[in-house]
C-alpha cells in the first residue's frame, strides 16, 4: 500500500473528485478525515471506505467556517496523532456574466474556493512543520491558468489558489513540506455538467478517478521530489 499509516484530510469529500480521492487514498492505506456539508453523503462515503477495511472519520462542516476547520484539524490529530496529507478540494462555480453575478454569489465562491484553502492550510501547517514533513495538494482548475468567458469570478478564485500554492511552497519547503496545485480540465462531475453551453463529449472528459490517481502520484513521490504545479487535460475532449 502506497499510503500505509498515512493520515489524510480531504475537503469536499462527499462527491466527485473529493470522494474519488478519499476512496483511492483509503484503498492505499491512508486513514481519512473527510469534511463536507452534506451529512448523508458523508455517511455513505464512510460506509464505502469501511466496506473494504479502510478507516474514515467524517465531519459535517463548511470549509469557510474557521470553527469548523479548527475542529476538523484538532479532532483528526486527536484521533490519528498526525496529519501527513491535506487535499484542499472543496469548491464550486457559478457561471454567468459579471453584470449578472450577485455580490452574494461572488462572496460565496471566494469563501469556499479560496478562504477554505487558506484556513485549512493555516491550521494544518503547524503540525506538518513540527513533524518536518507533509504534502498539501490544492485542487485548482485549468480555469486558474487562463481567462474563461462567464467564469470570471470562479477563474479568479482558482488563480488565487495557484498563487497561494506557489507562495506557500516557498514558505515551507525548508520543513520538507511539499505543496502542489493540481489543475484539471473538464471532469465528468455534476459540477462540470452545468458549466458552459458547449460541453465536451461526456465519454472523453476526465473522470474523478483520473484526478484521484494524479493526486496519489503527487502524494507518493520520493520525499526529495516535488510537483508544484500540474495541469491535467482530457486527451481529446471533442
Amino acid at each position: 500500500m502506497l499510503l500505509k499509516d498515512k493520515v489524510a484530510i480531504v475537503t469536499g469529500a462527499s462527491r466527485g473528485i473529493g470522494k474519488a480521492i478519499a476512496i483511492l487514498f483509503a484503498k492505499e492505506g491512508a486513514k481519512i478525515s473527510a469534511i463536507a456539508r452534506t451529512e448523508e453523503d458523508l455517511k455513505k462515503l464512510k460506509l464505502e471506505i469501511e466496506s473494504f477495511g479502510g478507516i474514515c472519520s467524517v465531519f459535517k462542516g463548511d470549509v469557510s467556517d474557521e470553527g469548523d476547520v479548527k475542529r476538523t484539524v484538532e479532532e483528526t490529530v486527536k484521533e490519528f496523532g498526525k496529519i501527513d496529507i491535506l487535499v484542499n478540494n472543496a469548491g464550486f462555480g457559478i457561471y454567468k456574466p459579471v453584470v449578472e453575478l450577485t455580490t452574494e454569489e461572488f462572496d460565496s465562491m471566494v469563501r469556499v474556493n479560496f478562504r477554505g484553502v487558506f484556513l485549512f492550510t493555516k491550521y494544518v501547517l503547524p503540525y506538518m512543520m513540527k513533524q518536518n514533513s507533509g504534502v498539501i495538494i490544492n485542487i485548482s482548475s485549468i480555469a486558474g491558468t487562463l481567462g474563461v468567458k462567464n467564469m470570471a469570478v470562479y477563474s479568479a478564485t482558482k488563480w488565487a489558489v495557484n498563487g497561494f500554492t506557489e507562495s506557500i511552497m516557498h514558505e515551507v519547503r525548508e520543513y520538507n513540506i511539499r505543496v502542489a496545485s493540481l489543475c484539471p480540465g473538464s471532469v465528468d462531475t455534476n459540477f462540470s455538467a452545468v458549466a458552459g453551453s458547449n460541453p465536451p463529449a461526456p465519454d472523453k472528459v476526465l473522470k474523478p478517478e483520473d484526478v484521484a490517481q494524479t493526486a496519489l502520484a503527487i502524494a507518493t513521490l520520493p520525499e526529495r521530489a516535488m510537483l508544484s504545479h500540474l495541469i491535467l487535460r482530457p486527451t481529446n475532449p471533442r
